[in-house]
């Protein structure tokens, strides 16, 4: 079962998530090995994929702040993992949505490591603490292209959509 991998506080910036010496790795492919890099044990367990798919990284304000790296978003979304935040840099969410990594917006969110969450209803519940948070749905068009995997997987079907129609 998917649990929180790890609770971050406010401002974790770019440089936080993906340091800027790895800037030279672009590749969607390689960018994982880099996540949280300073963060030696996290990064150790991510590389060890100790994790299941869908696990929860949460944090507090302005998560993703600091340089428009879209690698940010890339090493994160590469462990495929939900980053739930009380709000996120605008340039990161875009970022994220871009490339299909699940945002969660939740400015109540209360959680530790090993919580078990689960969305339910339009509300974040921690399962552990039996507690409800509100969430702050996004946006149709950038939700369906995060559930489409990314704005190219998005717009490719949608361009599927439009030449069956002819």
């Amino acid at each position: 079962m998917p649990n929180v991998i790890a609770v971050l506080g406010d401002d974790i910036s770019t440089d936080h998530i993906y340091p800027g010496r790895f800037m030279a790795t672009v590749l969607p492919s390689e960018t994982p090995q880099f996540c949280f890099a300073d963060m030696t044990e996290l990064n150790a367990a991510l590389k060890a994929k100790q994790f299941p798919a869908g696990s929860f990284l949460v944090a507090g304000e302005n998560f993703g702040c600091g340089s428009s790296r879209e690698q940010a978003a890339s090493t994160i979304n590469g462990h495929n993992l939900i980053v739930v935040a009380r709000s996120f840099a605008r340039i990161f969410m875009q970022n994220a949505v871009n490339l299909g990594l699940p945002l969660i917006i939740c400015p109540q969110v209360e959680a530790s490591e090993g919580d078990e969450l689960e969305l339910a209803g339009g509300k974040l519940v921690n399962k552990s603490t039996r507690k409800q948070f509100d969430i702050e749905p996004l946006p149709p068009l950038r939700q369906a292209i995060i559930d489409a995997g990314g704005l190219v997987a998005y717009t490719r079907e949608r361009v599927k959509q439009r030449l069956a129609a002819h």
